[in-house]
């Protein structure tokens, strides 16, 4: 074997262990896009998920938690398909800000619970090193904006949820984190393989690999 031949072998085995995780002009507008699409499903949600809130919470309090998955998926996408630092976090809180200029009852809060969901999808990602992005690292993303949705809620507002009963943040904790990882992460990593389909995400891995699996 030539010595030219090793090295690009050589170089072929590092790239996985360089890849380059610094944004491109077209992930900060893929970003945007993103954040403003979803955005747009969150103003739609505010209306279904908020009656569906309403009534799984009037079965068993807290149980409206399970409504709250969709309202979480803007970080879940936004790594997925991007995958560089920040990304889960920036297309959250377009959503969120979005969301709270179309208008809703809950006002600049929605942004603050956009920062803080967005940081923890964010956190799982970063723990896999930006370098996994099957379904279970989505539903874990999901799983970790639930999380963080559930403590923001245990110390936010005029009533934070510190002031509830033990079993009603026990079973709110439990719903989040059941609609957190379906409906953001099983939900969401579903939508970037449909996505990735149409072929609108070829400059993105995302895209990339569903193409090599057909």
């Amino acid at each position: 074997m030539s010595t030219s031949t090793s090295a690009s072998t050589a170089q072929t085995t590092l790239a996985p262990a360089t890849r380059n995780l610094r944004w491109r002009v077209v992930d900060i507008v893929v970003a945007a896009v993103l954040g403003v699409a979803i955005g747009l499903l969150f103003w739609g949600w505010n209306i279904i998920g908020g009656a569906w809130f309403g009534a799984a919470d009037a079965l068993t309090p807290g149980f409206g938690g399970i409504a709250v998955g969709i309202w979480l998926i803007g970080g879940v996408i936004g790594g997925l398909v991007i995958r560089k630092p920040g990304a889960a976090l920036v297309v959250e809180l377009i959503a969120a800000i979005i969301s709270m200029l179309i208008g809703n009852v809950w006002g600049v809060s929605t942004v603050l619970s956009g920062l803080v969901q967005g940081l923890g999808a964010e956190l799982i990602f970063a723990l896999f090193l930006y370098r996994r992005f099957g379904i279970v690292v989505a539903a874990l993303s999901g799983v970790g904006a639930a999380v963080a949705a559930w403590i923001f809620e245990m110390f936010y507002g005029s009533s934070p949820n510190f002031l509830k009963s033990i079993e009603f943040n026990a079973i709110y904790l439990g719903a989040l984190v059941i609609s957190g990882a379906l409906l953001a992460g099983v939900v969401g990593w579903l939508l970037v393989r449909a996505l990735a389909s149409t072929g609108a995400l070829s400059r993105f891995a995302a895209g990339r690999e569903v193409r090599q699996e057909v």
